[in-house]
C-alpha cells in the first residue's frame, strides 16, 4: 500500500495529475465511493497475501476464477445488465462447482469467496465512481497509506519489519508497489469503459497462472473431487465466454449492407 502510493505519486508528478486527484476528493459521493473501494481492495489484498503465505495458492486462484461470475451477477442485480439463457447456465454451473468444492474442502471455500466478492464489489464501486484510473487509485492508496504506515511502525517497534534487513528484500518490497499498481490501473481504466459483464470475462486470465503455480511450483494437493469442482468452474467460464464471443460477432454479421 505504501509503495503503491509512492509509485502513484511519481506518476501524478510526471503526468501533472494532482488536479484530477483534488477534483475527485471534492465531490462527497465520489470521495465515499473511493473510500469504499479502498476498503474493499484492502480486504482483497490482505486475504490474498495471507492465503499465498499459508499454502492456499490454489484456493486463491479459485477466488479469481469465481470473480468474473460474481461481477456478472452484480452487473445484473445492481446495474440492470441482462443475461441470456446460456449465461444463466454458466452461473448455475459455477454455483454447483462451489458446492462440490465445499464438500472437497470440508468447509465452504471462504478464502476464494472473500477474494471473489471483495474484488467483485470493488469493480462495481469503481464503475459507479466513474473516476479515471490514476486519480482514483491515487485517492484509494492515499486512504490506505496512513494506516499501513502505522502498521509498519508497530512492526518496526516489535522487531517484525522486513524492509531494510537486506537489499534484496527491500528491493522486492519496493517493486511490489509497481507490480500491484499497474494491474489495478489497467483494471480501473477498463472498469469505466466496459460493461461489467465483459469486464468479468477478461478477469479469469490471471487465476490460470495462479492455479498452475499452486499445483506445479508449490505442489499443493488436488484430490479428485477438487479437480471436479475446478473443472465445473472452467466449464462455466467456457460456456460464458463462448456465448459472449458468439453474440459480440452477431451484430457485425447481421448488419445491413
Amino acid at each position: 500500500m505504501v509503495w503503491s502510493f509512492a509509485f502513484l505519486a511519481v506518476i501524478n508528478v510526471v503526468l501533472r495529475g494532482w488536479s484530477q486527484v483534488k477534483s475527485a476528493l471534492k465531490l462527497p459521493r465520489t470521495r465515499w465511493l473511493l473510500l469504499a473501494a479502498a476498503a474493499l481492495v484492502s480486504v482483497n489484498w490482505g486475504t490474498y497475501i495471507w492465503a499465498v503465505n499459508n499454502g492456499y495458492v490454489v484456493e486463491s486462484s479459485l477466488g479469481y476464477f469465481i470473480n468474473p461470475l460474481v461481477s456478472v451477477a452484480l452487473g445484473v442485480l445492481v446495474l440492470g445488465e441482462t443475461l441470456r439463457r446460456t449465461q444463466w447456465l454458466a452461473v448455475g454451473i459455477a454455483a454447483v462447482a462451489v458446492a462440490v468444492l465445499t464438500v472437497s474442502y470440508g468447509r465452504p471455500p471462504w478464502i476464494a469467496l472473500i477474494l471473489a466478492f471483495s474484488f467483485g464489489f470493488y469493480g462495481l464501486v469503481r464503475k459507479q465512481a466513474g473516476v479515471a484510473a490514476v486519480p482514483a487509485l491515487t485517492v484509494e492508496t492515499a486512504f490506505q497509506a496512513p494506516l499501513a504506515l502505522v502498521y509498519l511502525a508497530v512492526l518496526g517497534a516489535t522487531g517484525g519489519l522486513v524492509f531494510g534487513d537486506s537489499p534484496g528484500n527491500s528491493a522486492m518490497l519496493m517493486t511490489a508497489g509497481i507490480a500491484t499498481t499497474v494491474p489495478l490501473l489497467l483494471f480501473g481504466a477498463a472498469a469505466i469503459r466496459l460493461p461489467l459483464v465483459v469486464l468479468g470475462v477478461l478477469q479469469y486470465l490471471a487465476p490460470v497462472i495462479q492455479f498452475l503455480l499452486g499445483v506445479t511450483y508449490f505442489g499443493e494437493q488436488m484430490p479428485p473431487e477438487r479437480w471436479a469442482g475446478f473443472a465445473l468452474v472452467w466449464l462455466a467460464l467456457v460456456v460464458f465466454t463462448v456465448d459472449v464471443i458468439r453474440h459480440s460477432r452477431r451484430p457485425v454479421a447481421e448488419a445491413p449492407l
